[in-house]
């Protein structure tokens, strides 16, 4: 499994970009858990897809470590590869955007994303693992590449 960092080299792109929580639309005052919405994909000079994340932590419940495991298809359904996107940390009520290269993978090539588990949803209290992370999850997908559970 490859573990792909919440960062992009500093030549590319701004890897992670703090959005403030009242930037997020659509997001319901009344929902609960996290949101996560593929955003968009775009392919980079090298030839690699970026893949640009909006998540929400609609939760009460503060997150010292995000990540999610998910499995890539190809055109033709096939899983290509799984991967672990790492979001950082996220305290209640925070929006953050975050950017991630999949080198060698042009966008075209990829039909659809899916979340797999979520092996890295630890609480920033206690640092126990909390089921936040899955429990309520919501997805979103702009653009052609399907994303969901």
């Amino acid at each position: 499994m490859i573990r792909i960092p919440r960062f992009v080299p500093v030549l590319t792109a701004l890897a992670l970009a703090p959005v403030e929580p009242a930037l997020a639309q659509g997001v319901p005052d009344t929902a609960s858990g996290m949101l996560v919405e593929l955003n968009a994909a775009a392919e980079t000079p090298a030839g690699a897809c970026r893949l640009t994340y909006v998540a929400t932590n609609r939760s009460e419940t503060g997150l010292s470590e995000i990540a999610y495991e998910v499995a890539v298809f190809d055109a033709e359904g096939i899983v290509s590869q799984l991967l672990v996107l790492d979001f950082g940390a996220m305290p209640p009520g925070k929006t953050r955007v975050v950017q991630f290269d999949m080198p060698d993978q042009p966008c075209e090539a990829i039909s659809r994303i899916v979340v797999n588990a979520a092996p890295g949803c630890v609480r920033a209290e206690d640092g126990a693992q909390s089921p936040v992370c899955l429990d309520g999850l919501e997805t979103r997908a702009r653009g052609a590449i399907q994303f969901g559970l």
